[in-house]
């Protein structure tokens, strides 16, 4: 009971298949078959490599079609008139027509002023809401930081180094922490929800 395995033994590593007709092939075939060098890997080496060089020509020619079809794009793009001055100021004139009779047009020079006026005061306003942003991380910070918690937090683990051995006896100090961290927790969404 345990001294033969539950396999039986292999009895050989070849398969001898057995037809109902007889099969028979030329002595040409056979001796090709047996005079040739290659053998399964080399095939399958051959194959890899094969589908490693049709992969490769059909990568280089996807990237050719994409680098062309981007410097069509460019070109487009830098032979389009600029749109945000167009949709802002409708009526602006190209800088051949800005001039009458040798002097330069007041109303074209007004326009560009504004237009730097416009973008200054967005960049403003931007810098206006980082700072705004920064402002109440920095008061997060600041209420993440409270007194009171770090106070409970420090009596709780002096708590818990002196009854290391009985960490229940400090349940008056859990308590406390849980109170400041809800405290805390709380005025924390009153400021989000502002």
């Amino acid at each position: 009971m345990g001294q033969n395995s539950s396999k039986p033994p292999p009895s050989s590593t070849q398969h001898v298949f057995t037809s109902e007709s007889p099969v028979s092939f030329s002595p040409d075939l056979i001796n090709a078959l047996q005079a040739s060098p290659e053998t399964d890997s080399t095939r399958s080496k051959d194959l890899e490599l094969h589908i490693q060089r049709r992969v490769h020509s059909e990568l280089q020619r996807l990237d050719a079609e994409h680098s062309k079809r981007l410097s069509e794009l460019q070109e487009q793009i830098s032979a389009a008139p600029d749109s945000t001055t167009a949709s802002i100021h409708p009526d602006a004139r190209t800088p051949d027509q800005s001039t009458s009779a040798g002097g330069v047009d007041l109303k074209a020079a007004s326009e560009g002023d504004k237009l730097r006026d416009l973008s200054r005061k967005s960049v403003q306003k931007e810098v206006d809401m980082l700072k705004e942003k920064l402002q109440k991380r920095r008061s997060r910070e600041e209420l993440s930081k409270g007194k009171a918690v770090e106070k409970a937090k420090g009596e709780l683990v002096s708590c818990l180094r002196l009854n290391d051995r009985r960490p229940l006896d400090c349940w008056r100090e859990v308590e406390a922490f849980k109170e400041e961290v809800g405290r805390l927790e709380k005025e924390y969404l009153g400021r989000l929800m502002e």
